[in-house]
């Protein structure tokens, strides 16, 4: 009966499970630590070893490790080790196997029921290929649920205050950052709006510091050429980390580097990493800036509590800008845990809404029908992530009228990011681009950039239907065309042409691996020895 919460990260992912106090506990790695490192080394054909020790074996076989797998999820993307090929979600799925043995053992009881965690700003091919590493590491996912909204829920002591509050999340991770704004009110966590990078991290100033030291050795020995050799790179990197959160308790430190017989010491200081990164803390300040200028414009002016989530967080900058920018007074809230913590109460609330009425009372005797009612009345109201839309042919292109083919496309965009889930759009009608039109073609896109933007670019296709039986038309004949998202995030599309009843209905597919796909990864997988 026992459900979990996986916070599946960037760099570090973690475990956790609800005990009969109501109280989220995160479950230990193989090495006995809260997080496992998301990395990955391909020992053998026939095992792995994931976390810490992986972690350490890139220093050695660089070329067999998998590190930052999260930031290609949703890509079609192949890696090869041994022979044998892996995409991003079949590479999280090793990592979520490392998850759950342990937490087995230490449970007793076998890991199926999860929720995991993803990052705020994940469109729905990243979101969806997520839920799809779960189902490989042959795990049941409840549910997709945003880290912000974990952390909130983590927070929030379940039903004990029931005044409306207002939160503001900054969530820097190693890989990816996101704001959000959230109101809750007692079981009730409404989001507000959201904003973020899913290419920003922790990651991005580990690069930083690499480039610093590099140039530190290459000043004093120009003749030499470290970067070109992989091991000193990857060492250089782990000392890098290691550096960065050093820095965020002491004020200096020296770090000495050998290559070809050269030893060079390089000192760098606190404030040498807020300049080598500033644009890069920039950038997440002007993130959090809209998402407080769109929180206003929806009647948030005041924020109870601002919550730091994700090591990132733990650099003293941070703290200090929200502040000096926005007057904001912001503390770290169980920063590396809050997440899985989170999600782990909300794996129980869906286990608790879903469970038939035997699985009910079993869950009733096991917490007491208080504490059953309390996770039950939990809701959590999302919204739209990013802009949803379609493609069309502009009809103000002067070779439209000749060849619509050749013709200028751009994508008009029927759901706006920050719209409150289930969103409808209600009906927008369109034209057909050619006399005698007996079909057109709904190619659903989502937005990809920082902000909507019509040019394609700076869109990606996720889907598409056809509009069949049209009647024989002259050119700008209307049909219509409504977009659904649900609580969960799943797009439903609806066309139809009144004249002639013609209609179509369709759910979007995400790409990527299709059931046979999903089905030969865990076969894939569970044939590999997972360790730590």
């Amino acid at each position: 009966m026992a459900t979990y919460g996986i916070d599946l990260g960037t760099t570090n992912s973690c475990i956790a499970r609800v005990d009969k106090t109501l109280r989220p506990v995160v479950l230990k790695s193989f090495q006995g630590e809260d997080t496992t490192p998301s990395v990955v080394y391909f020992e053998s054909a026939r095992r792995v070893v994931v976390g810490r020790q992986a972690k350490n074996s890139a220093l050695l076989v660089p070329k067999l490790v998998r590190e930052m797998v999260k930031r290609d999820m949703g890509q079609d993307v192949r890696y090869e080790y041994h022979g044998q090929y892996f995409t991003p979600e079949s590479v999280s799925a090793l990592i979520l196997r490392a998850l759950a043995i342990p937490a087995q053992e230490q449970t007793g009881e076998p890991v199926e029921d999860v929720v995991i965690t993803v990052p705020a700003y994940f469109g729905l091919q990243e979101r969806e290929a997520t839920r799809r590493a779960g189902q490989i590491a042959g795990l049941n996912v409840l549910d997709v649920l945003p880290e912000p909204v974990a952390a909130a829920l983590s927070y929030q002591s379940i039903g004990e205050d029931t005044t409306t509050r207002h939160i503001l999340v900054y969530d820097l991770g190693g890989g990816t950052f996101d704001t959000t704004v959230m109101r809750l009110e007692g079981n009730d966590v409404q989001v507000v709006c959201v904003a973020g990078n899913d290419r920003l991290g922790g990651a991005d100033w580990d690069q930083k510091v690499m480039d610093f030291l590099l140039q530190g050795f290459t000043d004093q020995y120009p003749q030499l050429d470290p970067g070109g050799d992989e091991q000193f790179m990857q060492d250089l990197a782990t000392s890098a980390e290691e550096l960065k959160k050093a820095l965020s308790a002491i004020q200096s430190r020296r770090h000495n580097m050998r290559f070809d017989g050269s030893v060079v010491s390089v000192e760098l200081s606190r404030e040498n990493i807020e300049e080598l990164t500033g644009e890069l803390l920039e950038q997440t300040m002007e993130i959090t800036g809209k998402t407080i200028a769109t929180a206003r414009d929806r009647g948030v002016e005041h924020y109870d509590d601002v919550l730091l989530v994700g090591g990132m967080t733990s650099s003293p900058v941070i703290a200090r800008t929200l502040k000096e920018r926005f007057g904001l007074d912001a503390r770290r809230q169980d920063p590396n845990l809050a997440v899985a913590k989170g999600a782990a109460l909300y794996a129980l609330n869906r286990k608790v809404r879903v469970s038939p009425p035997e699985d009910s009372q079993a869950l009733s005797e096991e917490l007491g029908v208080e504490s059953l009612d309390r996770v039950r009345d939990i809701t959590v109201a999302g919204v739209v992530p990013r802009a949803f839309g379609l493609k069309l042919t502009d009809d103000r292109d002067p070779v439209a009228r000749i060849d619509p083919r050749r013709a200028r496309e751009y994508i008009k965009h029927l759901l706006t990011a920050n719209t409150p889930l289930p969103a409808d759009t209600g009906w927008h009608s369109f034209q057909t681009v050619a006399p005698n039109q007996r079909r057109a073609l709904l190619e659903v896109w989502e937005q990809a950039g920082a902000v909507a933007s019509e040019e394609l670019q700076h869109n990606k296709p996720i889907g598409q239907g056809l509009l069949s039986d049209l009647p024989p038309q002259p050119t700008g004949t209307s049909f219509e065309v409504q977009f659904h998202m649900t609580e969960t995030g799943t797009i439903q599309v609806h066309g139809r042409e009144a004249s002639s009843g013609s209609e179509v209905r369709f759910e979007v597919q995400i790409g990527g691996l299709d059931a046979a796909a999903v089905d030969e990864a865990r076969r894939q997988i569970a044939e590999i020895e997972v360790t730590g």
